[in-house]
């Protein structure tokens, strides 16, 4: 384990950049923390809990150009637009946000797989930041999320006045040896690791004390597929829901997209990708209509995602990481958690 002081982390910000494209989480003009490119005049936000949005756009950004139309008279010739080569870097990742990734992976990198995210993904370093200071709306450890422990390439712990690193994969292994060759890390030895190890159990016990400590999904809502589907429960959940998709926008795990095409000039047209919602009723369109017609059936169908269809197909795991973005962001306090509560008590009332 190494370490590096506070007041150093410019110092290592500008090593990073000299490695790949840094990005970390940053403050804005208006105070909103999210993930930006590291240049001089940024203002690092590394203590702040949780981002506004995940990093998820590193791989799977909110808008893509995938090809490039170009005709000549009756010519016509295709281009494809690769994601730029070269190594990005990514510090400051949450354990949730971690865990998300792994679960769009499941998504993205199975048969056929998609190359766009694929370059990115095996192009990108995640340095991870142990939590110490989990908010009201945190539920990660309902999903074996350890809090203070992401799975990432490269784990770090803010203690004190010290950044403490540690390498935890092959790739974080590389990045680190380059690091140490500056000599910008020291060793930080068995005290920086009983420092680390203090601050980890303080998390857990701040954990045991929020709100949602005792939550879980309750794994009977995946045994009975129809049964959840056909639930009373979903015409009272769906009756406030203002259809703002601002759930699946702030979402780490959501990777639904639409596929469109954007005429430039006479001559060039590109096809891009950007994120879309199954809660918007345009979801899907077709030349017949949408399949899911209603705002109770548009609802249903996001949660069934998450709490049925995902963990049906991936071996009990669930597309949610508990970070609370829903929690924080929706405007009339809809969210997983009470949903799959009351999908839970709903089921508890019928086998009675």
């Amino acid at each position: 384990m190494y370490k590096i002081a506070k007041d150093k982390l410019p110092a290592l910000y500008a090593d990073l950049q000299n490695i790949g494209t840094l990005l970390l989480p940053c403050a804005d003009k208006a105070g909103r923390v999210d993930f930006a490119q590291y240049h001089e005049g940024v203002q690092p936000a590394l203590e702040v809990p949780l981002t506004s949005r995940s990093a998820k756009d590193v791989f799977f950004p909110q808008v893509e150009n995938l090809l490039t139309f170009k005709t000549s008279g009756k010519e016509l010739a295709l281009e494809q637009n690769v994601p730029p080569a070269g190594t990005t870097i990514v510090m400051g990742v949450r354990a949730c946000d971690a865990r998300s990734f792994k679960i769009i992976d499941k998504v993205f990198l199975k048969a056929p797989v998609d190359t766009y995210y694929q370059a990115r993904r095996e192009s990108c370093v995640l340095i991870g930041l142990g939590c110490s200071a989990p908010e009201e709306t945190c539920f990660c450890h309902a999903f074996g999320i350890e809090a203070a422990a992401p799975e990432t390439d490269v784990q770090t712990w803010l203690v004190g006045d010290a950044l403490y690193w540690q390498a935890a994969t092959a790739k974080g292994e590389e990045l680190t040896a380059k690091l140490a060759a500056s000599g910008l890390l020291e060793e930080a030895g068995a005290e920086g690791a009983q420092k680390v190890q203090e601050q980890q159990e303080q998390t857990q016990k701040i954990l045991s004390a929020l709100p949602l400590h005792s939550f879980k999904v309750n794994d009977e809502l995946t045994k009975d597929e129809l049964r959840v589907f056909q639930s009373k429960a979903w015409e009272q959940l769906s009756a406030g829901c203002l259809s703002c998709c601002i759930c699946t926008y702030v979402c780490p795990t959501c990777h639904c997209y639409d596929i469109r095409d954007y005429q430039e000039t006479e001559e060039r047209t590109q096809r891009y990708r950007c994120w879309d919602s199954c809660m918007a009723k345009d979801f899907t369109l077709m030349a017949h209509g949408s399949p899911r017609k209603t705002k109770l059936e548009r609802f249903r169908q996001r949660y069934m995602h998450k709490l049925v269809y995902f963990p049906e197909n991936n071996e009990g795991e669930y597309a949610c990481v508990g970070c609370g973005r829903c929690l924080q962001k929706c405007p009339v306090q809809l969210n997983i958690v009470k949903v799959a509560k009351a999908l839970e008590k709903a089921e508890v009332k019928q086998d009675v």
